[in-house]
């Protein structure tokens, strides 16, 4: 099963997440199938790649609940 997730990079104390496609099973920082958007919670500077998002849950993967926040707000944010 596929799992739309963040995934840490950044330095300590300091983190910063990319939002990944992959693979339920594997560790949380291991190698993605796509990276489709990036999210800072620091600075609250986010980009997603919404068409990608929307064909993955369309193949059946799943999101988290943080991602899932983000990709709301991120389409609030491009409709208006």
């Amino acid at each position: 099963m596929l799992k739309i997730r963040l995934k840490r990079y950044g330095r300590k104390k300091q983190p910063s997440y990319r939002i990944v496609v992959i693979d339920c099973r594997k560790r949380r920082d291991g190698r993605p199938i796509e990276e489709i958007g990036f999210y800072n919670p620091l600075t609250n500077e986010t980009t997603v790649n919404l068409e990608s998002v929307e064909f993955y849950k369309s193949q059946g993967a799943q999101t988290s609940k943080v991602v899932a926040s983000i990709c709301k707000k991120a389409s609030n944010a491009n409709l208006s």
